[in-house]
């Protein structure tokens, strides 16, 4: 099985994912999404795949999504797409894919789904 975790080590919710997988038998491939994030075709993938939404996608903490205003709720999805872009540690952590489908795993048991 292929998997790929888009993966922030100074998360523990992306940590507890990855030990997940590894524990799983899966050696996956690792990908820090801060310093090579998804291309924005690739998280809007990821994103219809998971079946979620781009806001749920954005990652709402901290003090770069303030300042920006991104918690207007009117803001259309190409908006929160484009800051994602600039700012990959505003993607919300971790994503998975594999064979079996894609998920946001948080809380990290939802990879359980899809290994």
């Amino acid at each position: 099985m292929s998997i790929t975790i888009y993966h922030n080590t100074a998360c523990g919710t992306s940590r507890k994912t990855l030990e997940a997988i590894r524990a799983s038998g899966v050696e996956p491939q690792i990908i820090d999404y801060v310093k090579q994030p998804p291309t924005r075709a690739e998280l809007e993938q990821m994103i219809a795949q998971a079946g979620i939404t781009v806001r749920q996608a954005m990652r709402n903490k901290g003090e770069l999504y303030e300042q920006l205003g991104l918690a207007d709720t009117s803001l259309p999805d190409a908006a929160l797409l484009d800051a994602m872009m600039a700012h990959p540690i505003l993607i919300e952590r971790p994503f998975v894919v594999s064979d079996k489908g894609v998920r946001l795993c948080r809380p990290s048991e939802l990879v359980q789904e899809i290994l």
